[in-house]
């Protein structure tokens, strides 16, 4: 059963990488694409704001695939990571820690999540057990 909640975890936060990258990438599900997404990180401070957000977009995208299909997931785990660092520090840390208001509480959880399935492997049910 560990194998299968492992499974389910990749598969949901992995998931929803590959949309928020295809967010900022595509302005698929929602999203702003490079344009509008880049100037949104211009208005935080973050330059040049497309580059900064096809950066983000294809972490988001590249780590959320890779944790998805459990293929390099210590890597995976730190890209996306990564993603949350930069979300925490950037966006979220002066509204506190609940998501009520804007903070950082799901950036946190995320982190948490991707880091212990970093470091506890992906589970059986994952390329990584078929390939090393």
């Amino acid at each position: 059963m560990v194998n299968v909640g492992l499974l389910i975890i990749r598969l949901v936060v992995g998931i929803l990488f590959i949309g928020h990258g295809a967010q900022k990438l595509f302005g698929w599900f929602g999203g702003y694409g490079l344009k509008g997404t880049g100037g949104w990180f211009e208005s935080i401070g973050m330059k040049p704001g497309v580059t900064m957000a096809l950066l983000a977009g294809l972490a988001e995208l590249v780590g959320g695939v890779l944790f998805t299909l459990g293929l390099l997931t210590p890597l995976a785990g730190i890209i996306i990571a990564g993603t949350m660092v930069m979300a925490i520090v950037k966006v979220h840390a002066p509204n506190g820690l609940w998501a009520t208001a804007n903070g950082y509480e799901y950036n946190l959880t995320v982190l948490a999540v991707v880091i212990g399935i970093a470091l506890i492997g992906p589970g059986q049910y994952a390329l990584d057990a078929f390939l090393f």
